[in-house]
């Protein structure tokens, strides 16, 4: 522990965090503030992307040197090489997350065609039919069966080598794919696109960093019009497409009188089994008979966002809530899937009563109850995990339990086909608004927190900043909870939009931002874009869109903004990856992709000057387009 603290209004921007921070420094217990003071200053070559130990030689550190001759690796590799190989590296790391993500759905979904499970089910028929016919499956008149069977072998062969493209990419619009194809980064196959990254960056292999940056952005594309996209529309097809609901967020969602299980990950396959089991009556009975009035379920991140989406789960909490979280006293158990868990919560929970209990072999965390999950036992399992909450609720020490604060509103659930239900089932309301501008523009904000940044203050700003332009802001993951709590999921929200959004939020009865799911859900955005630009006859990089990821900090989110970039869709970022020490890798990502693929990365800690960046953009696309400015 640090022996003086930052002043906790300096670290986030919430009431219900700063409480919770004041009480972890009374009970002295750790928090991701503290280690992040304890390891900075950081390491200089690391933050440049200097540093190299892809092989045995090493590991290296170099410096470019100012005018004169470029330091270079024990192989000979020089900095932007070695820029560009980390990079390379980092992208194929996030992509492999989320699509890993997806690859679990394909698993569930075939476990259901073969009646392996009784636990699972297909909930949606007809967008299994509607997403089989897009692959090319014929889906009219023959047994649904026998179409998910199918649809289950061509999302597997995505994940292969086969291919000279991924499936989805039936969605995108002719031109892009064509600026694809002739850069040579058209994604063939996700773990194709991923094994060909860590080729690549074997010393010995590319040293083009260019020709490496470009195939980064082929990896990328692999997982959002691939790996995610699938997990997207597989989720809905397995649990139900979302719609627009009511629910609450923060902290204020425990209950003292009830025995509280937070679900944190990223895969609802866990998450709706838990769910389930706490809404048997049998549960709830074993809970009541142990003193509490019932068992309550919040999420925390994207397993919170799944579980919000479709069952109107409230929110405790994003990232950097988690450990928050358990310092209440109140969290009986937390239950894991993977992605985004910081290890530390195994610590923080001991320092209570919390149970901390993983659920997949492919994310242990030593110290952990770990219940494996599977398709064939999982309402079982998801007994064991609620009987375990219960056990720890009979140990809570009702002294120690401090709930900050009271849950405020939120709408979520806004899926494509959501939006475009309360469009009156096509996109041309909103094609409408846009040309009239009284809405100018679209963003979506995506992504993390991170202790290098004051918690949420840029997610909440450049949401803020950009409604007042009348520019309507999509968001996923844990950017929903912030927007949420600062009372943007809201159709009150509106009054902090400027004058066309404003009418556009009466007119539809929606907030002026709009929550579209999990990180994993970005493959919705993406999708919309390209219908958007399909209806006006153009390519994705002509519409006047943006992406954002103002408090980013995992591989997830790279791939996302690159997938997003080669897209045709700019993005911001509050600040930047570890390419600066090289000037090619870093003027390609900020300004050199704007000529390959029509758009580039804008780095830009400050969300009003980056939103003033942004609506500049977005005012000469839609010049470009012949719109109303």
């Amino acid at each position: 522990m640090t022996k003086e603290h930052r002043p906790v209004e300096d670290l986030s921007i919430w009431r219900d965090a700063q409480q919770m921070l004041l009480k972890a420094r009374r009970e002295e217990v750790e928090t991701v503030w503290d280690r992040y003071e304890t390891q900075s200053p950081h390491c200089k070559f690391c933050e440049l992307g200097l540093t190299c130990k892809n092989c045995n030689m090493g590991p290296c550190r170099i410096s470019p040197k100012e005018g004169g001759k470029m330091q270079r690796g024990v192989c000979g590799a020089d900095a932007h090489v070695i820029v560009a190989r980390n990079f390379g590296r980092f992208v194929a790391g996030g992509a492999a997350g989320h699509s890993d993500h997806g690859r679990d759905l394909i698993e569930v979904l075939e476990a259901i065609t073969e009646k392996a499970t009784t636990d699972y089910h297909i909930t949606d028929e007809a967008k299994l039919r509607r997403v089989a016919s897009e692959l090319g499956i014929e889906g009219d008149g023959r047994d649904l069966q026998a179409v998910a069977v199918e649809l289950v072998s061509t999302c597997y062969n995505d994940f292969g080598s086969r291919k000279k493209e991924v499936g989805f990419t039936c969605r995108v619009p002719e031109i892009r794919k064509q600026i694809w194809k002739k850069l040579g980064i058209m994604p063939r196959g996700v773990d194709r696109e991923i094994a060909e990254m860590m080729h690549r960056t074997h010393m010995g292999c590319d040293n083009d960093a260019p020709n490496t940056l470009l195939h980064a952005a082929r990896t990328a594309l692999a997982d959002g019009w691939g790996g995610s996209m699938i997990g997207t529309e597989l989720s809905d097809i397995i649990f139900g497409v979302p719609t627009p609901s009511t629910t609450r967020a923060n902290l204020g969602v425990l209950r003292k009188d009830m025995v509280n299980i937070l679900v944190h990950g990223h895969n609802p396959v866990v998450s709706e089994m838990v769910l389930a089991a706490a809404r048997e009556s049998e549960m709830v009975q074993k809970a009541k008979e142990s003193g509490a009035s019932g068992i309550n379920i919040g999420g925390l991140c994207c397993t919170g966002n799944e579980l919000l989406m479709r069952q109107g789960i409230p929110m405790a909490g994003n990232h950097l809530m988690t450990e928050l979280a358990i310092v209440t006293g109140a969290v009986d158990a937390m239950v894991v899937d993977y992605q985004c868990i910081m290890p530390s919560l195994v610590q923080t929970s001991a320092c209570y009563h919390t149970k901390f209990i993983t659920t997949a072999d492919k994310a242990k965390f030593t110290g952990a109850t770990h219940i494996k999950f599977d398709h064939h036992h999982s309402s079982s399992q998801a007994r064991q995990v609620i009987e375990l909450a219960i056990e720890a609720y009979r140990q809570r020490d009702p002294r120690r339990v401090e709930i900050p604060g009271k849950p405020v509103d939120i709408t979520t659930g806004f899926s494509v086909e959501a939006l475009l239900s309360a469009l009156g089932g096509t996109l041309d309301p909103l094609l409408e608004v846009v040309k009239s501008g009284k809405i100018r523009g679209f963003c979506a904000i995506v992504g993390c927190n991170n202790p290098r940044m004051k918690h949420d203050s840029a997610n909440v700003g450049l949401a803020k900043a950009l409604i007042k332009k009348d520019i309507l802001v999509l968001v996923t993951g844990c950017v929903t909870t912030a927007v949420g709590k600062a009372g943007l999921l809201m159709p009150e929200g509106k009054n902090m939009a400027g004058p066309g959004l404003k009418e556009v939020c009466s007119l539809l009865n929606i907030p002026p931002v709009l929550h579209m799911g999990s990180c994993v859900d970005n493959a919705r955005i993406i999708q919309l874009c390209a219908a958007l630009a399909d209806a006006l006859g153009v390519d994705i990089a002509d519409l006047p869109v943006w992406g954002a990821a103002p408090e980013w900090y995992s591989e997830k989110a790279v791939a996302i903004g690159l997938y997003c970039v080669a897209s045709g869709i700019p993005v911001q970022l509050g600040t930047p990856p570890h390419i600066t020490g090289s000037k090619v890798v870093t003027d390609l990502a900020l300004h050199g992709l704007e000529d390959l693929v029509g758009a580039s990365f804008l780095v830009e800690e400050d969300p009003e000057k980056a939103a003033d960046i942004m609506d500049e953009r977005i005012r000469r696309k839609r010049k470009a387009l012949g719109l109303e400015l």
